[in-house]
């Protein structure tokens, strides 16, 4: 066995994957620089950075559960009414997740809503933040099986830790009583511990009818609202268009 060989065998025998995939490149760059033994250990822990940051980030985004890959940079407010360009860079900068806030898109089918929001979770997870997305439908069945089902639980589990939690397209469906209570005690868990991204058609006059408790509709929205930013969007449909959401 060659020397080499047996540096390759060490370092999977050791994980170090990302030294083993960019080995030969930095013993070249070394040996045509005469670079020093502790500039050679540095680019060789730098390979293994990398490639273990790169893997956690695809892990990361995989765990998401994103629907689709979306950036701020392919969204255009220009014919909207409700979102401006220098709102779009402050959800860029990601302070709002910092400061626990939370984001409200409402407005009607079709203006982006989805859109600016996976946009900001997927900025969040690039910046080393969890993410958790779901639409609430499937949020809501997954609530009624945590007790009874372990990939239900996991979930509520992952969502719980989260950074930033986005739940899309509220309103669009009925919800139950029992799936309000479930959703209320969810945005009660995250309150203050972590950021909510919400997508709504229906705005909040409409929620008490949408959850059939005024009560605890009303509650809800105390917590949504304590540290949140609106938007209110309106203006030409994505898909008249022919624009993706």
């Amino acid at each position: 066995m060659t020397r080499h060989s047996e540096t390759v065998k060490l370092l999977k025998e050791l994980k170090l994957n990302g030294v083993v995939d960019s080995l030969d490149e930095i013993i070249t760059e070394a040996e045509q620089g005469s670079a020093s033994l502790s500039s050679f250990l540095a680019e060789v822990l730098k390979a293994e950075q990398n490639a273990r940051s790169s893997k956690r980030l695809r892990r990361n985004l995989t765990a998401a559960h994103f629907p689709s890959s979306k950036t701020f940079d392919d969204f255009s407010a220009a014919n909207l009414k409700g979102i401006s360009k220098s709102d779009i860079s402050a959800l860029k900068d990601l302070r709002w997740l910092d400061n626990h806030e939370n984001i409200l898109f409402f407005g009607p089918p079709g203006l982006g809503k989805t859109h600016l929001a996976i946009s900001a979770g997927i900025a969040a997870v690039e910046a080393g933040y969890t993410v958790c997305f779901e639409r609430v439908t499937n949020l809501l069945k997954i609530l009624k099986t945590a007790e009874i089902q372990r990939v239900s639980a996991f979930r509520i589990n992952r969502i719980l830790k989260s950074d930033l939690v986005i739940i899309d397209e509220i309103g669009y469906t009925p919800i139950e009583k029992r799936e309000a209570n479930l959703f209320f005690n969810l945005i009660s868990e995250l309150y203050e511990k972590a950021s909510v991204i919400i997508t709504s058609n229906k705005g909040f006059d409409d929620w008490a009818e949408m959850m059939g408790d005024e009560i605890m509709t009303s509650a809800m929205l105390d917590r949504l609202l304590h540290h949140a930013r609106i938007f209110n969007l309106n203006g030409k449909s994505y898909r008249v268009s022919g624009k993706e959401n």
